[in-house]
C-alpha cells in the first residue's frame, strides 16, 4: 500500500506526520510504502531521515496575508509545483494522500484530486489556515483537533480525533536527564519551548530574568537553531554558563531528549502551536502559553485562549512579556500546588491518545476504496 504524507515544513506539521507514519508501518508491516512530499526545507530532510521516511520535494508558493514582493514571485511557483506534483504522483501513484495542510500541500492535494486518489486532511488548530480551508473541498475525509474547527468544514466528512503525536513523547525518564544535566531534585524545573524554530521574543524574556530564575529553579531552554549562539552569549554576559548551575540550553531537542525534558519539568513555557499544546497535555504539565501575535488566522491565540477558558493554561501576550509579570506568573504557579493540580487535570482533556491510530485506520480504509 502506497501512502503519501504532505504538509508544511514546521515541526508542528512534521511530527504529527511521523506519528501517523509510525502507526501505518505498524499496521501494514512490509506492505507499507510511505513517501513524504515537502518543500525541501532542512527541517523536513532532518526529521524524515531520522525516522526512515523516504522524501521527495516540489516547488511551492506561499500566499501571505500581508503585502510582500515575495507574493509575486511565489505566484509563479504554484503552477510549477503543480506540474511537478502531477508527474510525481503519476510515477508513484499512491493509494491515498494524508495532508497536514500548509502551502506545500496544495499542489500535491490538487494533483491527487485530478487522479481521483483518496485524500484525507488534518487540521491541528482551533481555526483552520487558508490551505486547509481550500483543500477541504477536495478531501474525502477531514480530521480536526478542536471542536471549534468543525464549523469551517462539511459536517458529513469531518470528525474530531485530536492531534496525533509521537507515542514516545509520554515515555520520558526524568532521572536520566536529571543526571545528565547535573540537576537536583530539590529545585523545580522550567521547560522553555519557543516552537521548532525558536522565538527571539521568548528567548529575550527568559534571558532577562535568568539570574532571578536560577536562584530558585532549574531551566531547560530550547532556543531554536538560529538563536542559540545569541542566547548563550547573553547568558554569559550575566555570568551564566550554559550547561552549568541549573541552566541547560539547546538549539533543538530530538524526540528522546524532549520526552525526558517533559518528564523532568514542573512548568512549561511555550508557544501555542497545536502540537506543542498536545505534547504538554499528554504529559499533564502546567503551562504558560505565549502565542505568536501575528500567526496565520490568529490560530495560536485561539488555541491558547481555548485552554485558558477552562483553566488549563495561563496566557501571556507578547506585549505583556515584561520581566516582572513573567517572573510573577512563574512564581505564582509553582508556589501553588492546588493550582498546578487543577491545570494538569484541565489540560489533560485536550489529549486524545488514540489520534494517530484513528487517523492511520482511516487512511488505510480510504486507500482500500481506490
Amino acid at each position: 500500500m502506497k501512502i503519501i504524507l504532505t504538509g508544511g515544513g514546521t515541526g508542528g506539521h512534521l511530527t504529527p506526520l511521523v506519528a501517523v507514519a509510525e502507526k501505518l508501518k505498524a499496521k501494514l508491516g512490509s506492505e507499507a510504502n510511505i513517501l513524504y512530499v515537502g518543500s525541501g526545507a532542512e527541517m523536513e530532510k532532518q526529521i524524515m531521515a531520522e525516522n526512515g521516511i523516504a522524501t521527495k520535494f516540489v516547488i511551492s508558493g506561499k500566499l501571505r496575508r500581508y503585502f510582500s514582493l515575495q507574493n509575486f514571485v511565489d505566484f509563479f511557483k504554484v503552477p510549477i509545483g503543480f506540474v511537478q506534483s502531477l508527474w510525481l504522483l503519476l510515477v508513484f501513484m499512491p493509494d491515498a494522500i494524508f495532508s497536514k495542510g500548509g502551502y506545500v500541500a496544495v499542489p500535491i492535494v490538487l494533483a491527487a484530486w485530478i487522479y481521483r486518489i483518496p485524500i484525507m486532511i488534518h487540521e491541528s488548530d482551533s481555526a483552520p489556515g487558508l490551505a486547509n480551508q481550500f483543500l477541504a473541498k477536495f478531501a474525502n475525509r477531514i480530521a480536526i483537533a478542536y471542536p471549534t474547527a468543525e464549523e469551517y468544514f462539511p459536517k458529513e466528512r469531518t470528525a474530531l480525533v485530536g492531534n496525533p503525536i509521537r507515542f514516545q513523547i509520554t515515555e520520558g525518564d526524568p532521572r536520566m536527564l536529571r543526571q545528565e544535566l547535573g540537576f537536583t531534585e530539590s529545585r523545580k524545573t522550567l521547560l522553555i519551548l519557543g516552537g521548532s524554530q525558536g522565538s527571539k521574543i521568548i528567548n529575550d524574556a527568559i534571558t532577562n530574568i535568568l539570574p532571578q530564575l536560577l536562584q530558585h529553579f532549574q531551566v531547560i531552554h530550547q532556543t531554536g537553531q538560529d538563536h542559540y549562539e545569541d542566547v548563550v552569549r547573553e547568558a554569559a554576559i550575566m555570568g551564566i554558563k550554559a550547561g552549568h548551575d541549573g541552566y541547560y540550553a539547546a538549539p533543538f531537542m530530538n524526540a528522546n531528549k524532549l520526552r525526558d525534558a517533559f518528564a523532568l519539568s514542573d512548568l512549561v513555557i511555550s508557544r501555542a502551536g497545536a502540537t506543542f499544546i498536545t505534547e504538554i497535555a499528554a504529559n499533564e504539565k502546567p503551562a504558560i502559553l505565549i502565542p505568536i501575535s501575528q500567526s496565520a488566522n490568529n490560530h495560536q491565540q485561539m488555541n491558547a485562549y481555548a485552554l485558558a477558558k477552562i483553566g488549563a493554561a495561563l496566557v501571556l501576550e507578547e506585549s505583556n512579556l515584561g520581566e516582572h509579570i513573567l517572573l510573577e506568573k512563574i512564581n505564582h504557579i509553582l508556589s501553588d500546588e492546588q493550582l498546578q493540580q487543577n491545570m494538569k487535570a484541565a489540560i489533560k482533556t485536550f489529549y486524545h491518545p488514540n489520534a494517530a491510530d484513528v487517523i492511520a485506520n482511516s487512511i488505510i480504509e480510504i486507500a482500500g476504496t481506490k
